[in-house]
């Protein structure tokens, strides 16, 4: 048990210290400030800067956040507070089945769907044009897939809520929603803040779905209707070509470096956030 204990554990320090090991030769040509903060990507130069990726990732994914947070807690409450069981024996394999589905038919279902919608819908209203090829495309690709993800967690969630506390509200002249507000939702605020920190982790790290909407675009731009191109779909998108230019394998182990060191540090936020709630 010990051994199975500690082999978990070690399990991120091994992966990283991989990473690291296989990304360092790099580092004789690039300094780390470099390689984070520039723009100049052209591999066959030896140029290698990740900003337009890491800028790219973090706005996809603060994109799907924003459009799951909302949808999830919101559903989470009403399937576990006023619906009635048939609904939730009804949804509960619905949430499975999407949580289930591989990321190439969300990416397949955006290309058909998503990426037409923005081009010739969203984009006229801001008197912009738009390929459909998006941040916002991947934004709200990545928000579906994580939505039955993030909404399972908080079902679960507000079901550890003991009847009692919720009926001893009631009793004291709370409406419904008063009670979901101050009983459920108030007492699993570390619940609530750990299953969309897990969720924003799951999401950073999606490749195939956002890969095939996101236009694949190295550029820096805040513009959610112009393409990105996030640090998964670098990788997924490059691996093969990595033994034909120098140092680009080391590039490319750099940004899965990148990868996990950015989910490390947003559990760590999530992680003191839990922690700061429970005391409180």
């Amino acid at each position: 048990m010990i051994t199975s204990l500690v082999t978990i554990l070690s399990l991120p320090l091994i992966i990283g210290v991989g990473l690291y090991l296989k990304a360092a030769p790099i580092f004789d040509q690039q300094s780390f400030y470099s390689l984070i903060f520039s723009s100049q990507w052209a591999p066959s130069k030896g140029e290698f800067g990740f900003w337009p990726f890491i800028t790219g990732s973090l706005y996809v994914t603060l994109l799907s956040f924003l459009f799951t947070l909302p949808v999830c807690l919101l559903a989470a409450i009403y399937l576990t507070q006023f619906s009635s069981k048939k609904l939730i024996k009804v949804m509960h394999p619905v949430i499975d089945v999407l949580a289930g589905l591989p990321s190439v038919i969300y990416g397949v279902w955006g290309i058909l769907i998503i990426v037409p919608f923005v081009s010739d819908y969203i984009a006229p209203i801001f008197n912009a044009t738009s390929s459909g090829y998006s941040v916002l495309s991947g934004g709200i690709v990545l928000s579906i897939m994580c939505i039955p993800y993030v909404l399972n967690m908080l079902i679960e969630v507000f079901n550890t809520v003991p009847v009692g506390l919720r009926e001893a509200s009631l009793s004291l002249g709370a409406t419904q929603w008063e009670s979901a507000k101050h009983v459920v939702i108030r007492g699993n605020y570390p619940g609530i803040i750990s299953a969309y920190g897990l969720g924003i982790a799951k999401a950073f790290g999606e490749t195939i779905a956002v890969m095939m909407v996101v236009g694949n675009v190295v550029k820096v731009s805040f513009n959610p209707l112009e393409a990105a191109y996030p640090l998964p779909a670098l990788i997924a998108n490059n691996y093969g070509e990595m033994l034909s230019i120098p140092m680009y394998d080391a590039a490319l182990m750099f940004a899965a470096f990148l990868l996990l060191v950015i989910i490390l540090m947003f559990n760590m936020i999530f992680r003191y956030l839990i922690h700061k709630t429970k005391r409180q």
